[in-house]
């Protein structure tokens, strides 16, 4: 079948990363804190995805390196927010905050791995 989709789809993974982010969101406390940290896991949760869109639609090799290298700080950031809220803890749904955690270092470790290789590309390209 020449449309079938890929076993890999990483668009459709942060997609989905992301709502699993907005769902955890809006799990947390309505305390100062709580919200804060809901904002800040919103931001930078849902940060990658959009930046991945830009990425695809990237005009070289290092207009690509630069947006997928942002998309990786948000994805370490939102890892740290992770990891607060995991030690507060702020949630009750920790099934989920696990998800989230679990999600967010496979992510991470796909976007080394895809920058590392972009980066080759480049150098064998000069």
């Amino acid at each position: 079948m020449v449309n079938e989709k890929r076993k890999y789809d990483l668009e459709e993974r942060l997609i989905n990363f992301s709502i699993v982010i907005i769902s955890l969101a809006e799990s947390m406390p309505a305390s100062q804190a709580g919200k804060y940290l809901a904002g800040q896991i919103i931001r930078s949760g849902l940060s990658p995805a959009l930046n991945y869109g830009e990425a695809k639609g990237a005009e070289s090799i290092s207009d690509f390196l630069h947006k997928m290298k942002i998309g990786l700080k948000e994805l370490r950031e939102t890892h740290i927010a992770l990891k607060i809220i995991n030690a507060k803890p702020f949630t009750k749904n920790t099934e989920l905050l696990e998800k989230c955690l679990m999600e967010c270092n496979e992510l991470i470790s796909i976007y080394v791995k895809s920058l590392q290789t972009a980066q080759k590309r480049k150098s064998s390209n000069s």
